[in-house]
């Protein structure tokens, strides 16, 4: 059997890269899949990321190879120690996102490069010198960060490696957008459609005063960020004035955005809540969303 080689990432291992972090973004969001290009783009920046892409330094991107056949994967990032950073950036290097193959028959030492690239990754922040290390799960695909819980073979890997999680535990919720509630119509009530601080926002009125607002983003299918999962958007923003009693305004605003969505060609509606957040959450269920997965946010590394 061939040697495991652990080395810098090539480009002429970005076919089967690309296809590596696709099996596993699959596990997460259905149906979504990421092109070459946007693989690529991401290892040399992480443009929706605009505050804190800036603040790193360097970018490293290994792989574990064995008989011609990339198996595993890392990405590395080093933020600068200037006080320019954020304080909770300043200084540190992450684990943005590790992947490999669960063992099968035809990658039966999938766990060996795993343990072979995690050393490798240890052994660079070790030389970066960094004050603190974190790991995630960062893939550049709608939906896919934290530590998914899909993922049991990384979080049994970064547990074994001495990573803790530290953070909070977020919920992703999905819903068909022809199973969200149906607008009725409302005497008095008017619906404006403008720009939003988080996508395209449907305002409801009466008499001159903002009822509550909802914000749904559609550019996460952009053709050079997605090769498959069209039909996918953000609930960026959902608010009902304290005023406004029931579920009937918010399911009003939900059904205005179902309707401007199916225009957009838009199918299914991702939301986000913390798993904490159980009044949130039965809201969102209550008006056709269903619980996609759970991801764990912040992994530091804490051995012994």
């Amino acid at each position: 059997m061939p040697a495991l080689e652990v080395r810098p990432f090539h480009r002429a291992d970005r076919d089967q890269l690309t296809e590596l972090i696709n099996a596993h973004v699959a596990a997460v969001v259905p149906g979504v899949s990421v092109s070459v290009n946007t693989v690529l783009s991401a290892l040399e920046r992480q443009p929706d990321e605009f505050i804190t892409d800036p603040w790193v330094s360097e970018r490293v991107t290994l792989v574990a190879e064995q008989r011609g056949h990339v198996v595993a994967a890392a990405h590395l990032l080093r933020h600068r120690a200037d006080d320019e950073v954020g304080a909770e950036h300043r200084d540190t290097g992450v684990i943005d996102w590790f992947v490999f193959r669960p063992p099968a028959l035809f990658w039966p030492d999938s766990e060996e490069a795993a343990d072979l690239l995690m050393s490798a990754c240890l052994a660079r922040l070790a030389r970066w010198g960094v004050r603190a290390r974190y790991a995630s799960g960062e893939l550049p695909a709608p939906a896919v960060y934290g530590l998914p819980r899909n993922w049991p073979h990384i979080r049994a890997r970064y547990e074994r490696s001495g990573f803790r999680h530290t953070g909070d535990t977020e919920v992703i919720l999905i819903a068909p957008v022809a199973g969200l509630p149906q607008p009725e119509p409302w005497p008095g009530v008017t619906v404006e459609r403008t720009p939003g601080e988080c996508g395209t926002r449907l305002t409801a009125y009466a008499d001159g005063r903002a009822l509550g607002f909802i914000e749904v983003d559609t550019s996460l299918s952009r053709p050079e960020r997605q090769a498959r999962g069209t039909g996918l958007a953000d609930l960026g923003n959902l608010h009902v004035d304290a005023s406004v009693s029931g579920p009937a305004m918010e399911h009003q605003l939900l059904g205005q955005a179902a309707r401007w969505l199916l225009m957009c060609g838009v199918d299914r509606l991702l939301a986000y809540e913390a798993a904490g957040d159980r009044t949130a959450i039965d809201r969102l269920t209550a008006a056709g969303f269903q619980e996609l997965t759970r991801t764990d946010r912040r992994w530091e590394h804490r051995p012994g």
